[in-house]
Parts: C-alpha cells; sequence; structure tokens
C-alpha cells in the first residue's frame, strides 16, 4: 500500500557542477532530473580519469561563485553568467571564467555543456531535514541543508534521521494523482568530503563527515532514477511505494 512520507519542504538544482545552489519554489522533473540541473561543469583539461570534473572538493572556492540568467540573456534554464567571490559578473561560457577558476585550481579548466547532465551517480537526490539535523546535533553544529547538495528536501511526517535507507528499491511520487512525477529509489548517497565545507563561506568542519561516517556509515540521502516526469513544486505531498518483500523458499 503506498504511504504517505511528508511533503516538499524544498527544490534545489545546480546550473554549474559544485558551484552555488539556485532554490526554486517550482521546477520540471524530466528524464535526465531536474531542468537546467548540473548541465554545465569545469572539464580540467589535463586529467585524463573517468571522472575529470573539477569540483569543490578539489577547489571550495567554487561553491562561492554564482550562477544566474540575465533578463537579457538566452531564454531557458541555464545561467547565462557567473559572479565570482568578489563580485564580478562574467559570461558562463566565457574565457575570463575558465581564466579566473583555473588560476585558483592551479591548473587549465574548461567549461563543458552536457545536455544530459553531469553527475556522479544518479541524476535526482533527497534528503530528510530530519537527517540533516540530526549530522548537527552530532557534530556539534547548526547545519544548512545546502551542504548536501540535494533536489528535494523531506519534510517528514514521522520524524526520524536516516529514514530514506528504508526507501530503497521503491518509488517515490511527489504530488496527487497517477501521473504524479516518480522516481525509483537506487542507492543510499554515499558522502565525500563536500558536506564538510560551508556553503557560504567554504570553510571546512571534518567533524560533519565524521558523525556521517560514525553514525550511518557514510551514508545520508538517497539517489533515485526518474520513472514518471513532471512538475514538482514545493508543499506537494510525497508518497512512497514500497518495494516488494519476497518470502525466501523453505529448504526441502
Amino acid at each position: 500500500m503506498p504511504i504517505e512520507i511528508g511533503h516538499v519542504e524544498a527544490i534545489f538544482r545546480y546550473p554549474v557542477k559544485s558551484m552555488a545552489s539556485e532554490r526554486l519554489g517550482v521546477a520540471n522533473l524530466g528524464w535526465h532530473g531536474l531542468d537546467g540541473d548540473r548541465r554545465l561543469a569545469f572539464r580540467r583539461i589535463d586529467n585524463r580519469s573517468g571522472m575529470p570534473w573539477l569540483t569543490a572538493s578539489k577547489l571550495p572556492d567554487l561553491l562561492l561563485f554564482t550562477p544566474h540568467r540575465r533578463e537579457d540573456g538566452a531564454q531557458g534554464d541555464l545561467p547565462t553568467h557567473v559572479r565570482t567571490p568578489e563580485g564580478h559578473e562574467m559570461p558562463v561560457l566565457g574565457e575570463d571564467l575558465a581564466t579566473e577558476v583555473g588560476r585558483r585550481y592551479g591548473a587549465p579548466v574548461q567549461m563543458m555543456q552536457l545536455n544530459h547532465g553531469i553527475f556522479d551517480e544518479a541524476s535526482f537526490s533527497v534528503i530528510a531535514s530530519d537527517t540533516v539535523r540530526e549530522i548537527g546535533r552530532l557534530a556539534g553544529r547548526s547545519l544548512d541543508v545546502r551542504r548536501f547538495r540535494p533536489n528535494v528536501v523531506v519534510r517528514l511526517l514521522r520524524p526520524a534521521p536516516f529514514q530514506e535507507d528504508e526507501w530503497l528499491g521503491g518509488v517515490l511520487s511527489f504530488g496527487e494523482g497517477d501521473d504524479a512525477p516518480a522516481i525509483t529509489v537506487t542507492m543510499r548517497d554515499v558522502r565525500c568530503s563536500m558536506v564538510n565545507l560551508d556553503p557560504d563561506s567554504a570553510s571546512p568542519a571534518p567533524e560533519v563527515m565524521k558523525a556521517v561516517v560514525r553514525v550511518n556509515q557514510n551514508n545520508a540521502g538517497i539517489y533515485g532514477a526518474v520513472t514518471r516526469i513532471g512538475r514538482l513544486a514545493v508543499g506537494q505531498t510525497i508518497t512512497l511505494h514500497a518495494a516488494a518483500r519476497t518470502i525466501p523458499e523453505r529448504p526441502h
């Protein structure tokens, strides 16, 4: 039976991978995650690995760059400009921005655009605000949910941290009706050092990741694959269609 588990408390997207987030009231969930989410990223030109993207775990200052779209710019979900930590505005695809980021990183970078998004594990992530509060309690500090870079923050009806682990294999739907957007919960979100970084100052707090490791084997939140597209909105009901449980056969 479907179970109502909570409501959409907040929606975030990240136009440029590892740069500042954009908080939304409504968003379109497509087959490749939220429209406009992580469609741009800096590639480390000299890196030949399978993950050449420059992230805040390698350059914390990236969190302090703010993508935005000028009203007179191109229409759509992609930003036209980026504001640097010092307040300078540069075209998102311009050489000046790549030069500035490369200078801070210490090696050349190039802005790339991929229409299907540039994701580490999956195209959609969810975390409950109770999980964030519990990690903060264990770390001895109040935490901004933006440290965890979620697409959706859930306000749970039954407050309990790390409840997301129970959703594995199930389907989360957002809103009412048979055509409500939905994701299949595919895996737990294994955390990296980015959770240590304050989203407004980029200052590190190693006790945050240590708390996640200690209390939940370094997992906080979940990843999902989109199974039905549609409109997301703050305040929508979130329903869990739990995974079917198989009963093992008795030995003969």
